[in-house]
C-alpha cells in the first residue's frame, strides 16, 4: 500500500510541476521552448529559475502535508506568488521590461529572475504548513 501511495504522489506532484511550468510559459509574450530551441540562454536560465522555484515550493508542499489535497492547495498558493512576482518585479524595473531583455539574450536578466524565483520560493516555503 505504502508504494501505490507514493506512486500516486510522484504522480501528482508530476502532473503539477508540468502544469506549473506550462502556465509560467503563458505570463512571457514569447514561447519560453520556443527560445530554448534558439539557444537562448537568458530565457534557459529565467526558465530553470521558475522550474526550480516551482520545485522548491512543490516539495516544501508535499514534505508538509499528509494530503494530496492540502499539498496541492499549498503548492498552488505558493505558485500564485511566483506568478505575482514576475508581475511585481516587472512592474518595480520599469527601465527594464523583463521579456523583451529575456528575449534579446540578456543574460544578466536570466541570472536575476533565476535567483528571485529561488529566493521567493525558499521564503514563500516557509510558510507553508
Amino acid at each position: 500500500m505504502i508504494g501505490f501511495d507514493l506512486l500516486i504522489s510522484f504522480i501528482v506532484i508530476l502532473v503539477l510541476q508540468f502544469a506549473g511550468m506550462v502556465i509560467f510559459s503563458f505570463i512571457t509574450p514569447f514561447n519560453d521552448l520556443e527560445e530554448l530551441s534558439k539557444g537562448n540562454n537568458a530565457v534557459g536560465l529565467a526558465f530553470g529559475g521558475k522550474f526550480m522555484g516551482t520545485a522548491i515550493i512543490l516539495g516544501v508542499a508535499a514534505y508538509t502535508n499528509s494530503s494530496i489535497l492540502h499539498m496541492a492547495l499549498w503548492f498552488g498558493i505558493g505558485y500564485l506568488c511566483l506568478l505575482f512576482t514576475y508581475v511585481i518585479f516587472d512592474w518595480l524595473t520599469p527601465g527594464v521590461k523583463l521579456s523583451e531583455q529575456l528575449k534579446n539574450g540578456n543574460t544578466a536578466v536570466g541570472i536575476l529572475l533565476l535567483t528571485v524565483y529561488v529566493g521567493v520560493a525558499f521564503a514563500m516555503s516557509s510558510l507553508i504548513i
